[in-house]
């Protein structure tokens, strides 16, 4: 039997298969990730931008783990509100309405671009126009919407369809006014022909010429970003936090970022919290798992309150602080935006963990381009101080968190979409693999818990243990099966004898694929 390649997961199938492509044609997770950005880009475009930014956790198979931070960055100057293209649009989530707001002066500096080209260029093998071929071709010849994707274009439709620039691409052709439906399909030529430059040209076409100009021309009246935002945007290579858990290690996501340390603040008082005996699923586990949970909000909120993004939040990781919290809980009587995961692993033993996220895009395409800016400077959660009081010059916050798991005999590469909810996937997927000792698959598909404000729980659970946990927390919130809401954890796994598992988080349509 061949031996396989490598394998990915995804949250679409034509991203899960062009980096396995490219794991087939010899390529490795370097150049898989790169493929599937850019592809992701077509075909997930609500999620994944040229316009927007991400993480990439790269494990080479010779060196240390290493972040690569390309997050979006707050301009150099910040304009007064009165000349902004600001807009507030509600979204209607079904059970919950929330604000967005949208316009060219939401759009921070993008860093996608820029750290994927980094991260190819210093670990991919592969010519940079063959890791793009697939994206071209999808942008293309046209990418039919999956049912997933037709999930998340309703959830922002008030925002794809309010402007001429976005609805031109994404209305639906047999439903005026609205967004585009399951089975139509998407084509992004303009798109293509960016990707296609890009891979000729490299980064300064993005950040130095034609489309920084472009940028520059269409916000100067209505926006922040200028050439000169453009200009100097730089990658930054960080060290990833590191905890250990249950005789693993985990590497993830490390400040400013805050996402990292909450899934990490949430690991550690699992692991504190831990007793003899405990079980995925009954009532004892699920009510601790709960507060844990509550927990790591409460911690959040403390941290923001204290000067969030602006301190090293890494403090919540004090070992006082968390033994704090973990008394609270073992004491007790036992009785919101579009971000897309990309886990990557070769035979070779590289890995690579990306996130990326346009947040819920600004509603403006620049012209000629298929490219929505992010709208990071109108998302309230990553502006603790407010809008439009946000500091020039500074790296935002986020709550994504690639993650690689080492275990005794294992590499895990995990990660979510799902803003607040994403600590929360992360942290169950890591207890099922490590304390409960679970498969790939069934941590990923397990139902799950999450607290933001009040408790939400997945179906899947015993009755007796929902009945606990609604009356140990009264108004939570009880879906009736897997739910979009819980995050899509697209996890892959090897092991020391080179045999891969894995398992795309069915809850966002994910694919796992072995190359």
């Amino acid at each position: 039997m061949k031996k396989p390649r490598g394998a990915v997961a995804a949250g679409h199938p034509l991203t899960a298969h062009a980096a396995a492509e490219m794991l087939r044609a010899g390529g490795n997770a370097f150049d898989a990730a790169a493929a599937a950005f850019f592809t992701a880009c077509a075909a997930e475009p609500v999620l994944a931008s040229l316009g927007g930014g991400g993480f990439l956790l790269a494990a080479p198979d010779s060196g240390a783990p290493r972040v690569y931070d390309f997050f979006t960055h707050t301009p150099l100057v910040r304009r007064p509100p009165a000349r902004l293209d600001f807009e507030k649009v509600v979204v209607d989530f079904g059970s919950a309405q929330q604000i967005f707001h949208i316009g060219y002066g939401t759009a921070a500096a993008p860093g996608a671009v820029a750290g994927i080209l980094q991260v190819h260029a210093g670990h991919g093998r592969m010519p940079l126009r063959e890791v793009a071929a697939p994206a071209l071709r999808a942008a293309r010849e046209g990418v039919k919407v999956t049912a997933a994707q037709a999930a998340v274009f309703g959830f922002v439709e008030p925002i794809y369809v309010s402007r001429r620039s976005a609805r031109a691409l994404f209305e639906s052709p047999a439903a005026p006014g609205r967004v585009l439906r399951e089975g139509e399909a998407m084509r992004f030529p303009q798109l293509a022909d960016v990707v296609e430059t890009l891979a000729a040209e490299g980064r300064d076409f993005f950040y130095r010429g034609e489309i920084a100009s472009l940028i520059h021309r269409q916000l100067k009246d209505c926006g922040h970003l200028t050439r000169d935002d453009l200009a100097r945007y730089e990658v930054v290579l960080r060290k990833p936090l590191a905890r250990r858990c249950h005789g693993a290690t985990l590497f993830t996501n490390p400040p400013p970022a805050a996402g990292g340390v909450l899934t990490a603040f949430g690991i550690a008082l699992a692991e504190r919290c831990r007793r003899p005996g405990d079980a995925f699923g009954d009532t004892a586990t699920l009510l601790t798992l709960a507060d844990i949970l509550h927990a790591t909000c409460e911690a959040n909120v403390n941290a923001a309150a204290a000067g969030g993004v602006d301190i090293d939040n890494s403090r919540l990781l004090d070992s006082a602080l968390l033994d704090q919290y973990a008394a609270g809980i073992t004491g007790r009587a036992v009785a919101r935006n579009g971000t897309t995961h990309i886990s990557i692993v070769d035979a070779a033993g590289n890995a690579a963990a990306l996130t990326v996220t346009n947040g819920a895009g600004c509603g403006e395409v620049l012209p000629g381009t298929g490219i929505m800016l992010n709208d990071m400077l109108g998302e309230e959660e990553v502006s603790p101080r407010g809008l439009h009081r946000w500091r020039v010059n500074e790296r935002l916050s986020s709550m994504t968190a690639p993650a690689l798991i080492r275990g005794r005999d294992t590499v895990t590469v995990t990660g979510s979409g799902g803003s607040n909810r994403i600590r929360s996937a992360l942290v169950q997927v890591t207890v099922n693999l490590v304390h409960h000792a679970m498969s790939v698959e069934h941590a990923v598909r397990a139902p799950r818990l999450h607290y933001d404000d009040n408790l939400y729980i997945e179906g899947g659970f015993s009755a007796a243990a929902t009945a606990a946990l609604c009356e140990a927390w009264p108004g939570a919130v009880v879906f009736p099966a897997a739910n979009f809401f819980f995050g899509g954890a697209n996890t892959v796994q090897i092991d020391s004898a080179g045999r891969i598992h894995g398992c795309a988080d069915p809850r966002r349509g994910g694919v796992f694929t072995v190359a």
